[in-house]
């Protein structure tokens, strides 16, 4: 991701992650996530990022099957977010991990094939957990698997290859060290298609049809819901005597607005439950923050199948099409999130967020996993690209103006500032948005 030429101790940047809200609702496997992964970095080296979520959906209209773009959203106000179960987080922590090591590797392999020394190579950051030696590389595993990095010699006082060595990061021509650069997000992107690819085979995509309403898929034990009356599997057709406007997604973000907007006022939900429609009165208890809040998921009412492809040929295709679908919601999220950053900046969220909403996938259906990973791949692609300072793109963009120049480099001290305040401000972010998430967690808050 990064790459910081300047000579050790290492310093560390935490990861980023933008959600759509820091609790996210996944109750079902068609939910489909967007992300966006800032990084951690070390000196010298290429960082493992952090991640940034916005969150749609993706889903098949009524009877006529045809595919409208819907992908998961999280509700803000009500109970989600926390982590449920010891399994789903370790799967969540294990996808994230892999995505970043698939990060690294992507570097790796892009600096040792073409002779470039390369003096590390970590799974985590922080103080080491274990290690091993093997062809002058320091392999490691440290204590905070939320990022990783490749580290190089080029500026390590400790290291006994001379500076002017050819087979130097620094030292290898521009279009080397482009590639180098640039592997990271090449590896993670390949490794998203082969994801896509795989859930293609094994499990199929998911087809779905939208019924009228919004379905209730759990209640929380003691909850306002709870209290008065909403069972999982009812139906909601109407809030306060107002039908919803539209099925799916948009139903669900109205429910959830009169919710928040009435903290202790009770609210008249029209339920199906079965064969019957009756009404219930919901007072919804305060949330911490002033809003209303009944401690139930909500998911547009909607019936899933599997499509699984015929032979390989239509595999490949499903694959494709499905791999630009997220790149561009991908892509659209990042262009929302810039051009409305005063209203989405308070929906940036750290690593304790995206591991929540990946044990929230991994408790609903496995299955989701295949999209959760796929999309944090693309997203980590995407926003490694930006040129900013401690990212992949901030890298290669001062390579880009080397080339600019004729091949002369900028002055250390200047490259160095650059970097050095990107990586602090991305550790003062990621230190901040891990306390912000992980005061925000359920669990956490009913201990306060």
């Amino acid at each position: 991701m990064v790459v910081n030429l300047s000579p050790p101790p290492p310093s560390h940047s935490c990861s980023i992650i933008r959600l759509a809200n820091s609790k996210t609702p996944i109750s079902e496997p068609w939910f489909r996530l967007k992300t966006h992964f800032p990084k951690p970095i070390f000196s010298p080296s290429f960082a493992s990022p952090s991640v940034t979520f916005t969150c749609k959906k993706q889903f098949w209209h009524g009877n006529s099957r045809n595919r409208l773009d819907f992908r998961t959203w999280s509700i803000g106000g009500f109970d989600y977010g926390n982590f449920e179960g010891p399994q789903s987080v370790l799967e969540a922590a294990a996808v994230l991990t892999a995505i970043i090591v698939v990060h690294e590797s992507g570097h790796f392999l892009a600096a040792s094939l073409q002779g470039i020394h390369v003096s590390k190579f970590a799974v985590g950051f922080g103080p080491i957990l274990a290690k091993f030696n093997a062809k002058n590389v320091e392999y490691s595993i440290r204590a905070f698997p939320l990022g990783g990095f490749v580290g190089f010699p080029d500026n390590d006082p400790e290291s006994d290859i001379p500076v002017d060595d050819e087979n130097l990061l620094k030292n290898r021509p521009i279009l080397d060290r482009l590639i180098v650069v640039s592997a990271g997000v090449v590896a993670n992107i390949i490794f998203a298609f082969v994801i896509i690819f795989a859930q293609v085979l094994s499990v199929g995509l998911p087809e779905q049809e939208v019924f009228p309403g919004v379905i209730v898929p759990e209640v929380r034990p003691f909850s306002a819901a709870s209290r008065d009356g909403l069972l999982a599997g009812d139906v909601i057709l109407e809030v306060n005597g107002s039908e919803f406007n539209k099925p799916g997604p948009n139903a669900v973000h109205e429910v959830v607005d009169v919710i928040k907007r009435n903290p202790k006022r009770y609210v008249l939900l029209k339920i199906k439950r079965g064969e019957q429609n009756f009404e219930i009165a919901v007072t919804p208890d305060e949330n911490f923050d002033g809003t209303g809040k009944i401690g139930v998921q909500l998911a547009p009412n909607v019936k899933i199948a599997k499509v699984r492809p015929k032979n390989l040929v239509e595999a490949v295709e499903f694959t494709g099409k499905e791999f630009w679908g997220l790149a561009s919601n991908v892509l659209d999220g990042l262009k929302q999130t810039f051009l409305n950053f005063s209203q989405s900046a308070s929906k940036v969220s750290g690593p304790v967020a995206i591991i929540a909403v990946g044990a929230e996938v991994a408790r609903s259906n496995v299955d989701g996993l295949f999209q959760f990973a796929a999309i944090l791949n693309i997203n980590l692609a995407v926003i490694n690209l930006l040129p900013l300072p401690a990212l992949d793109g901030g890298t290669l963009a001062l390579i880009l103006i080397e080339a600019a120049r004729g091949g002369r480099k900028l002055p250390l001290e200047v490259e160095q500032t650059i970097m050095s305040s990107g990586i602090m401000l991305v550790i003062i972010l990621g230190l901040f948005l891990i306390v912000r998430d992980t005061l925000n967690l359920d669990i956490i808050k009913d201990m306060l």
